[in-house]
């Protein structure tokens, strides 16, 4: 059995990468990890042309083989961020393109699959989007539509790009002052990573080992 993780946050050893592979680890299972940045991938056209192929007969791009390889595995873990309170445009092109999938056979039904994401905006806040909340629920959405088993999400807090942009104290529109108030700044704020948030940590290996559960439990009753 095979596990295949999407990561589409395109900073490389991001939060979000980490956390991918802990569960992916925590499958103990075979696995792929995926880089979406390193491919080109382009949203599906809506040309319906994939009906009789389950194939992308419009777009010859890495959007082909990549929906070749979520086909061919047992499992699936989405990881992507939330830049302007969404997913991201990699990882929303790539659930995009696994569209050809459904047709007539449903090849994506019944496979277990979770969500991992990284947003900027604490959980707590009140007074901004629930944009980690929108995020689990773009991947849990897909997954539920397509007939799959969501065995669960994993949330992280991460940052915003004002921390090292250079600018992110004096900046009128600085992501840090908007998250924490016109006090906060670079150095107040900090560095949030995946390992100093023991509740993410453990919530990628529990979603890793859900994943396995339910594939052995599949299995089982075949």
């Amino acid at each position: 059995m095979k596990v295949l993780g999407i990561s589409g946050s395109p900073i490389y050893n991001s939060n979000t990468d980490r956390a991918l592979k802990a569960s992916l680890e925590a499958t103990g299972l075979e696995t792929e990890f995926v880089k979406l940045v390193e491919y080109k991938i382009t949203p599906c056209r809506a040309c319906i042309g994939c009906v009789d192929t389950n194939r992308c007969v419009n777009t010859q791009d890495d959007g082909i083989m990549l929906a070749e390889k979520a086909k061919a595995a047992d499992a699936l873990i989405i990881a992507c961020y939330t830049p302007y309170s969404s997913i991201d445009a990699l990882t929303k092109a790539f659930i995009e393109r696994l569209y050809p999938l459904r047709h007539k056979h449903g090849f994506m039904a019944g496979k277990p699959g979770g969500a991992i994401v990284t947003c900027a905006v604490p959980a707590a806040s009140k007074t901004l989007p629930p944009a980690g909340e929108m995020g689990v629920n773009a991947v849990m959405f897909y997954m539920m539509e397509e007939g799959m088993n969501f065995v669960g999400s994993v949330r992280i807090l991460g940052n915003v790009p004002c921390i090292k942009c250079g600018y992110g104290n004096e900046c009128k529109t600085s992501g840090i002052k908007m998250i924490y108030g016109n006090e906060a700044t670079v150095q107040s704020v900090g560095v949030n990573t995946f390992e100093g948030q023991p509740d993410a940590l453990e919530s990628s290996r529990k979603l890793g080992e859900k994943i396995a559960d339910a594939l052995k439990t599949a299995k089982g009753s075949l």
